[in-house]
């Protein structure tokens, strides 16, 4: 079909009673939510829940359990949902560099840690927290397949996939070999109401080895029949997706001006969609490349249905930021076992232990995260 299918399903998830304002209800008033990993119909209530009230779940590239912890403390002290993602490289790190990871068995190895590990600590922050798997490119699906087989154990088990969602960018490819892909996996992964993100358009700069910073101009932008193709091939096998369309954003942080973002088409593919469909914003809308961003393209995002946001560039800086200035303003005391501006018997032990200089990271991190959620409105939802 060459417009939107105005599909009936099965009833989607609500996120507040008949008749409430959506804006007066928490999302802990959507039955079934808890604090720990959430997953199904209470993932996409969340989803919901966000896109109602005009907030986005900031998602945060993690590559140790430091960084994931630090992810959870600042969500936890704004009692908001926390979104953990393990990019491939990240995932291969997770699980450590000795391992080998010709077939991709360091990659899903890592992403399961990561998921288990999460889904151990997470009930403790008491928080809802969802768990993603970042850019699989086709070359890539290897990994991705991994992934779904350590969800289909999990599921035979507990009645749930291991992660919350998972994500395909096949965007290098052509958009109806992209889609047609994304539709195969879809299949496997409703049954066990996994939510799938996709791709469509280029996010440009270099992201976890993938470089689209040549990548021509016109790719960095997605049009209304791209998010048509998406919903008339997606939306019969389930309603669990989002999209990540493009509208110029770019992996990275670059100077104000320099990325020509246009978050405004957004508002403009709800606006066909709700024409092809008679439903108000269908579309569930994931926004890349987001660090840097200023203040009013987030806001503009927010209002055209963006529920996630991903964020990595910024976090990575302000972790690393953390160890900068504990070791600036603790030189003197890192120089060697013994000795420092107290006397040179003196032992050095209590500033080198990793326990003091990681946890000045997971501080720096966590203020950052905290400051992402507010940027997103994920504050006392």
């Amino acid at each position: 079909s060459s417009s939107f299918r105005n599909r009936a399903s099965a009833p989607r998830p609500r996120s507040h009673a008949p008749g409430s304002p959506a804006a007066a209800m928490s999302f802990w008033d959507i039955p079934g939510m808890k604090a720990g990993v959430v997953t199904g119909d209470l993932a996409w209530a969340l989803y919901k829940h966000a896109k109602d009230n005009g907030y986005a779940i900031p998602a945060f590239n993690c590559t140790t359990s430091s960084s994931c912890n630090a992810v959870l403390e600042g969500a936890a002290k704004l009692g908001m949902p926390a979104y953990i993602q393990f990019s491939e490289g990240g995932s291969a790190f997770f699980c450590g560099k000795g391992i080998p990871n010709d077939k991709k068995q360091a990659s899903v190895l890592g992403a399961v840690a990561g998921a288990h590990f999460v889904r151990n600590v997470a009930p403790a922050y008491g928080i809802p927290v969802l768990v993603h798997s970042d850019h699989c490119a086709k070359k890539l699906l290897p990994w991705f397949d991994g992934m779904l087989e350590a969800d289909t154990e999990y599921f035979k088990q507990h009645g749930e996939p291991l992660f919350s969602s998972h994500m395909l960018d096949l965007s290098e490819e052509p958009h109806d070999e992209n889609v047609s892909i994304c539709a195969e996996y879809l299949k496997k992964m409703a049954p066990m109401k996994i939510i799938l993100e996709i791709e469509i358009g280029i996010t440009g700069g270099v992201e976890d080895g993938v470089d689209n910073s040549g990548v021509a101009k016109d790719k960095l932008y997605s049009t209304p029949q791209d998010t048509e193709l998406v919903w008339n091939t997606l939306s019969p096998i389930s309603p669990m997706f989002t999209v990540a369309a493009a509208f110029g954003n770019v992996h990275g942080v670059y100077k104000p001006g320099n990325v020509k973002l246009r978050p405004e088409l957004l508002s403009e593919f709800q606006t066909y969609a709700k024409g092809k469909t008679g439903v108000d914003k269908p579309l569930f809308f994931v926004f890349h490349g987001g660090s840097g961003s200023e203040k009013h393209e987030i806001a503009t995002a927010l209002g055209a249905g963006v529920a996630k946001m991903n964020v990595d560039t910024d976090t990575q800086w302000a972790y690393w930021e953390g160890l900068l200035k504990f070791y600036k303003a603790k030189e003197g005391y890192l120089q060697g076992q013994i000795g420092n501006p107290e006397g040179e018997d003196k032992p050095n032990k209590s500033y080198y232990d990793p326990r003091k200089w990681v946890r000045e990271s997971e501080v720096s991190m966590t203020a950052r995260v905290e400051e992402s959620c507010r940027d997103l409105k994920n504050v006392n939802a």
